[in-house]
């Protein structure tokens, strides 16, 4: 679920704000080309585009031991997959994926991984 629809009600507030006339006419020239419906509909999809870039990256707190079988069976249905998607998608911190997943490879339970 992205940031926009998490917790997304069918209420609307207006927020108002000035900008530079210069930004003002790029925005509608966009518009005049059709590459948005109104400057409203501009002004929306680049506050959606801000807010998902900055994701918030939770990470959960488990042992060891947990996080290793997490990792190897996330390696295992994935075959291949980069180290920080291991850890954004399983939430755990990236050293602790980047450790665990190197000890893998030394046990011989994963092939090596290519950077």
């Amino acid at each position: 679920m992205s940031p926009i629809t998490k917790g997304k009600s069918n209420e609307n507030k207006s927020i108002s704000t000035k900008l530079p006339l210069l930004d003002q006419d790029e925005i509608n020239k966009l518009v005049d080309a059709g590459a948005f419906l109104s400057v409203s509909d501009f002004v929306r999809e680049a506050i959606r585009e801000k807010l998902e870039s900055y994701k918030i990256i939770n990470i959960r707190n488990v042992d060891y031991k947990t996080a290793k079988k997490e990792i190897l069976g996330y390696y295992k249905i994935h075959k291949e997959a980069y180290i920080s998607d291991v850890a954004d998608d399983l939430e755990f911190d990236l050293e602790l994926v980047v450790n665990i997943t190197n000890e893998l490879i030394k046990e011989g339970r994963l092939g090596d991984i290519e950077d």
